[in-house]
């Protein structure tokens, strides 16, 4: 039992459908609801209408037989796609929601970075919201005024310290609310996709981060879409799908099992893409609406080593663009760069009417490594502005070796196989 971290035995959580949820309330308001309800009650069945839990009748289970042990020091991932129930999960071991069947043993003490919005009081300021988590985590004002500077250092807000947090930004809210979790030293961390938010400085910070609380030997569980994180930061993953365990397992077997059900199952590749969209302005001139390559099968289609294929990406063009660039990065599971794309370095920019097109970006014989590759695809006007938009970690092609490789198929590899090369002895 010592060993042990996290325990879960048929956890299971279900919600019932079109129930509102308020925000955050304040005494007074829950003293009025209470003072109100009984006459709420009597009106609504004075017209014939239910009331409670006769409302509405339709629910789901938002996870369904959940069991799994995590043990001390362990770094687990969390994969699967939207609505399979991540989050849930670590509201139910973070003690914010009950479970409405089984059970969820902590053994220690739980620092919990969820969704921007949980944890914090919005009324308080980031000072005394600093203050609050760490009391709720169990710390002596000592030990938290001994980490205080640390927090706000690594949060980049020390003007807006006592501020009330609702008057922060997205970003700044969750850069205190990493740096308080990460920093107070919880014996278990739950982290809930940090890196959504916030710039490409702020998401090396933060895994820069995990990876010393994972080298302190705490354990972590965490949840991200971002395989490449996954796959550096843990060494077993669990992979849920519509709220139950469809594997727990090794880091590399469970993203493999992820990312070929991601294949089965593309059906729309323009709501695909909508999924992997980092934020974009509704007054955007350009949207990126569909990305395939070679032709416009709904699967993730396999290569072989060095073959030759295209990148077709379709734009909606909503404002007439003059000389625009697009900018298309291949990575590997590992979240490394095995090329990029530029396209004003190939003397070929972007100048296009109002309405639909679609760009092919031709690609000869790149020598990649066999694996999975995502993309970063975005659209710009000039270097140093903003894109009009960007999808990233789009999950786009496997290559395969298809025989090529005789000797040590399972070679930590590079993110390029070069077979033009020439061996000889010359002494």
């Amino acid at each position: 039992m010592r060993d042990i971290a996290i325990r879960t035995d048929g956890l299971s959580k279900q919600y019932r459908i079109g129930i509102r949820h308020n925000g955050y309330r304040t005494l007074r308001d829950t003293l009025t609801d209470a003072f109100a309800a009984p006459f709420r009650r009597a009106r609504r069945l004075f017209r014939g209408q239910p009331y409670g839990a006769a409302d509405m009748n339709e629910t789901i289970w938002a996870l369904k037989d959940v069991s799994f042990e995590i043990k001390r020091g362990e770094v687990v991932g969390v994969i699967g796609k939207n609505g399979a129930g991540k989050t849930t999960l670590l509201k139910i071991l973070s003690r914010i929601t009950e479970p409405t069947k089984g059970q969820a043993e902590i053994y220690g003490r739980v620092g919990s970075l969820l969704e921007v919005g949980t944890g914090f009081h919005p009324e308080l300021t980031g000072r005394e919201n600093i203050y609050l988590n760490g009391a709720i985590l169990g710390m002596r004002k000592a030990e938290i005024e001994q980490k205080f500077d640390e927090i706000v250092d690594f949060a980049e807000i020390e003007k807006f310290i006592d501020t009330p947090v609702k008057h922060y930004s997205s970003g700044m809210y969750v850069r205190l609310a990493f740096a308080v979790a990460a920093h107070l030293e919880p014996e278990i961390l739950l982290v809930d996709e940090v890196l959504a938010v916030g710039d490409a400085a702020f998401q090396r910070k933060c895994l820069g981060k995990i990876g010393d609380v994972v080298k302190e030997g705490r354990t972590v569980l965490f949840v991200s879409h971002n395989m490449g994180a996954i796959h550096s930061l843990t060494k077993s993953c669990i992979y849920l799908k519509s709220g139950r365990i469809e594997g727990h397992a090794k880091t590399q077997q469970i993203i493999n099992q992820y990312l070929d059900d991601i294949s089965e199952q593309r059906i729309n590749a323009r709501a695909e893409v909508d999924f992997y969209r980092r934020d974009i302005q509704s007054s955007s001139p350009a949207r990126l609406t569909r990305i395939w390559v070679n032709d416009q099968t709904k699967a993730i289609p396999t290569l072989e080593m060095g073959a030759d294929f295209s990148i077709f990406v379709e734009i909606e063009v909503r404002e007439q663009l003059k000389r625009a660039n697009l900018t298309v990065v291949l990575k590997d599971i590992q979240g490394r760069r095995a090329a990029l794309f530029f396209s004003w370095d190939n003397d070929f920019s972007l100048s296009l009417e109002v309405g639909i097109h679609v760009v092919e970006l031709g690609i000869d014989g790149l020598p990649l490594t066999p694996g999975h590759y995502f993309v970063d695809i975005g659209v710009n006007q000039s270097p140093n502005a903003a894109a009009y938009d960007v999808i990233q970690d789009l999950p786009l092609f496997e290559i395969a070796e298809k025989g090529k490789i005789i000797h040590w198929h399972d070679r930590p590899w590079g993110s390029v196989h070069w077979n033009k090369v020439c061996w000889k002895v010359v002494s």
